[in-house]
Parts: structure tokens; C-alpha cells; sequence
């Protein structure tokens, strides 16, 4: 059997989404800008994947600027807000354990002289309000927080949060790659201002994702060049890419309690059994407000990467953690900002379901995971397993 457990890092395109892109790779082929009849099939293409895009966040069509993807969106909102407020309000705040979009877009701002603050989080994931109200100020520009975690699936208390930011007089955006599709977004009815959303982690195409600018909202686009997407991000627009996200987008909203249902009773499934057959292994991340396509946990005297070796033999695809970090020799910067160790970071495993995963997958995980760890135990240069200290 072979059972595609990584989804967080990218999902299997709908055959519905790309039956509806292939036109425009071939006779639909047009310039959206070009006034000929070419170009308006594919202009409306575009204005008919902006709306379900919108439908899927109850925005409005003129708040969606489609971007190449979650790592755009996020730069286009960050930079885009500390640069148009520069000189006014100079702080940005986020938190430690956020997707390296977002960090390292907040390390180069701290380079160009503006203050950030990285604020902690608990044992599970969770950014405390206490702690932002302590942080932001007059002089906060942007507060930037993950809807979800894309490693241990903590959902943060967003609506709150941004609340507290709106009190302030700060912006807020949501990097929401992960959770768009697994739990209700909704930009008109709340304090958020910003949403980032990608393609490839709701069954569309790579490279695809949108930046959701609540109207009225100020920010500095990113580039310049001709005036797409209401000049904030310039570019002959990637029209096959559009409808594909715009697709995905649709059938989202059509399944997306059926889905979340689906996933969640698998979740589950396997962090009960996981828990239950094996000794030494811990939840990363919390049992509640917990993305319903998400479990991630952690070993004692064991190596993540090579129980994900060993878990690919028998067919299972799975990570130990964000596939934007893959090749790194640090352990996890979520998992230490958990206050974990290197070596209970090193033996994190994560799993993570779609639509397209079925319950007879997660049983047969369940099934090979007892044998595959203790391979992979007997195997361990991690100390004395009778006496090593337990989380």
C-alpha cells in the first residue's frame, strides 16, 4: 500500500482543478490585458477565479491579489505594511514559531531599522494575549500571527489576537497557508486585515496563492512594473495558475465540512492508537484546537529522519517537520520554542491527511508504526535507553 502522509508540504492536485486549467495552457492561451477576444476569455477566467477565492474567505473579489504563493503573500502584506507605515510606526511583532516566510521576512526588516518582537508560546503552541497586549504599542505598525501551525498544528486564538492589535491601531495579518480548507476563514466579520493563502496546500497548483487586503487597507507593493492586480503586484498574469487556485478554491467551499470531518475522525484514529501501542511517545502541539488533518509526535530514543527511512519502505509517506526546512542539521525552531530538547526535537514524526486520504490508510499506519519503531529503537545511538531522561 502506498499512503501519501505529508500533505502539509503539498497535496495532490484535484483532477477537477486541472481539468480545469489545461485550456488555458492551449486554445485558451490569451494575455488577460489584451483586448482582443483571447484576452477577454482569459480576463474572465480570472474575474470568475477571484470570486470563489473571495467566496472561500467571505471577502469581497476587489480584497484578492494573486501572487505566486503563501511565501509572496506573506512578504507582500509584511513588507508592504512596515514600509508604507515606515518613519510613523516602526514596530512589527510576530511569534517564535512562525513559518520561515514570515521570520526571516521580519529578520530583514530588522536590518533595515525596524523593531521587531518574537513573542514566546506556551508548552502547546499557543500565543498568550497577555503577552501581545504587553507588546504592542503606538508604535506597532503590524502584528503577523499563523492561523495555524504548519508542524504541530496549533490553532491560534486569531480573531483575538487581532482584536487586541486593532485596539492598538496596528494592522494584522494571518499567514492562513495552512489553514485555509480545514477550518472556517472569514475576512469581512472579523478584526483580521490580512490573509495569506497558497495553492498547493488545498489541492490546486504550485506556485499559485493569494494576498487577501481587507479594503481600505494601506500597503507598498513589492514590485513595480505594469498595473495588474490594481498595481499591487505587477506581472503578466499566470492565468492557468489562477483558475487552477480559483478551482481549488471552489471545491473547498463545496467540501470543506465533509472534509474536515473526514480528517478530523483519522486524526484522531491515529493519535489514539499511536498513543496506546507504543511507550515513550508524546503529542506535539495540543489535543484540542488542533488542525483536523494534523498529528505530530515524538519519540524517546529515536531519530526522525530515520524513522521516516523506515516508514517509506513500507510505503508511508510522512516528514519530520516543515519541508521548508528540509536539509537543515538544527532541530525544529517550533519544536524548540515548546521548550523541548535537540534530541526530543530529533525524534519528532508529522503526519498530515486530505480529502483524498481514507480511513483504511490511517489503520494500516497503524498497524506497521509499533514494528517500524522498535527497528528503529533497536538501531539508536541515543544513550542509554533505560535511563535516558523522558519529556
Amino acid at each position: 500500500m502506498a499512503v501519501y502522509f505529508d500533505n502539509s508540504a503539498t497535496t495532490q492536485v484535484d483532477p477537477d482543478v486541472l481539468e480545469a486549467m489545461l485550456p488555458y495552457f492551449t486554445e485558451k492561451y490569451g494575455n488577460a490585458s489584451s483586448l482582443h477576444s483571447f484576452g477577454s476569455e482569459a480576463f474572465a477566467a480570472i474575474v470568475k477565479a477571484r470570486k470563489h477565492v473571495a467566496d472561500l474567505l467571505n471577502a469581497s473579489p476587489r480584497e484578492v491579489i494573486f501572487t505566486s504563493g503563501g511565501t509572496e503573500s506573506d512578504n507582500l502584506a509584511i513588507q508592504g505594511a512596515a514600509f508604507h507605515n515606515k518613519g510613523e510606526k516602526n514596530r512589527i511583532i510576530t511569534s517564535v514559531i512562525e513559518h520561515p516566510a514570515v521570520l526571516n521576512t521580519c529578520h530583514f526588516l530588522e536590518k533595515c531599522g525596524f523593531d521587531v518582537v518574537y513573542l514566546p508560546v506556551d508548552e502547546e503552541g499557543f500565543v498568550s494575549e497577555e503577552d501581545l497586549k504587553e507588546a504592542v504599542n503606538s508604535n506597532t505598525s503590524l502584528v503577523t500571527i499563523m492561523a495555524a501551525s504548519n508542524e504541530i498544528g496549533t490553532i491560534q486564538p486569531i480573531e483575538s489576537l487581532a482584536e487586541i492589535a486593532k485596539d492598538a491601531g496596528a494592522l494584522f495579518h494571518t499567514d492562513a497557508v495552512q489553514a485555509v480548507g480545514k477550518m472556517p476563514m472569514d475576512l469581512k466579520n472579523s478584526h483580521v486585515d490580512m490573509i495569506s493563502i497558497s495553492g498547493h496546500k488545498i489541492h490546486g497548483p504550485k506556485g499559485t496563492g493569494a494576498l487577501l487586503i481587507k479594503e481600505g487597507v494601506k500597503i507598498r507593493p513589492l514590485m513595480y512594473g505594469g498595473g495588474h492586480e490594481w498595481g499591487m503586484r505587477p506581472s503578466t498574469e499566470n492565468v492557468p495558475g489562477i483558475v487552477g487556485l480559483g478551482k481549488a478554491c471552489e471545491i473547498c467551499m463545496s467540501k470543506m465540512t465533509e472534509d474536515i470531518q473526514q480528517m478530523t475522525d483519522m486524526r484522531d484514529f491515529i493519535i489514539d492508537t499511536t498513543l496506546d501501542s507504543i511507550d515513550g511517545v508524546y503529542l506535539n502541539g495540543p489535543r484540542e484546537n488542533r488542525l483536523c488533518n494534523n498529528a505530530n509526535f515524538r519519540f524517546d530514543y529515536i531519530d526522525g529522519e530515520s524513522l521516516i527511512l523506515y516508514l517509506d519502505m513500507e510505503g508511508i509517506a510522512a516528514s519530520t517537520g516543515s519541508a521548508c526546512s528540509t536539509g537543515s542539521t538544527e532541530p525544529s525552531h517550533v519544536l524548540r520554542s515548546l521548550g523541548l530538547t535537540p534530541i526530543q526535537c530529533r525524534g519528532s514524526l508529522r503526519l498530515s491527511l486530505s480529502r483524498f486520504n481514507v480511513m483504511s490508510e490511517a489503520e494500516y499506519f497503524a498497524s506497521v508504526i509499533p514494528s517500524v519503531v522498535e527497528k528503529v529503537r533497536a538501531m539508536s545511538p541515543l544513550g542509554d535507553k533505560k535511563n535516558a531522561i523522558r519529556s
